[in-house]
């Protein structure tokens, strides 16, 4: 039996990056309501165009490093674009957001992490709709060179491979170690 990952849309997740990162804007002020709606609504359209090719539900994990939204010591272009829309200048972005940022916005979960050696946390997370497709019937032909039926699938999400690894939560503080000549 062969399953499919209905072809999800992303915005859910898309959605719950940019609630995240507007509510640092809204609670360190200087943005009126106006200006938020429309942050909110100019990264959720930059997002929606920027990550249209680059979604796989079936393979979450692809594309993971495209999607990343980053902040440290650049500004994520497309956070700043989205400030810029409503008349932020980088600077202003800086003061308002966190100056360590890596949000993941990935199929089925987005997490994120403050500072380098921060834990990362989960803001969202679904699980994919399998359908299974109708039984199909496969003719084998009596030499054996006919087709040898479905193949199955085996879909393993970002987390799992993660657990599989040997790490049992993403939640988890991961440090990372340099090695300098």
């Amino acid at each position: 039996m062969h399953t499919l990952y209905a072809r999800g849309t992303m915005k859910a997740e898309i959605t719950a990056a940019v609630g995240f990162l507007s509510r640092f804007l809204r609670i360190k002020g200087h943005v009126n309501d106006r200006q938020l709606q429309t942050f909110s609504q100019s990264l959720q359209d930059i997002l929606n165009e920027q990550y249209k090719h680059h979604w796989f539900p079936d393979r979450p994990c692809k594309g993971s490093g495209y999607r990343c939204i980053r902040i440290n010591h650049k500004m994520d272009p497309l956070v700043g674009q989205a400030g810029q829309r409503i008349g932020l200048t980088i600077q202003q972005l800086y003061l308002l957001l966190p100056s360590e940022l890596t949000l993941w916005v990935d199929p089925y979960e987005v997490s994120y992490r403050i500072g380098e050696d921060g834990s990362i946390c989960v803001l969202y997370e679904s699980t994919p709709v399998v359908t299974v497709p109708p039984p199909v019937s496969v003719t084998v032909a009596p030499s054996g060179a006919g087709p040898s039926g479905p193949m199955l699938d085996s879909h393993i999400s970002c987390k799992e491979e993660l657990m599989v690894m040997g790490r049992t939560s993403p939640s988890k503080a991961y440090n990372m170690m340099t090695v300098s000549s």
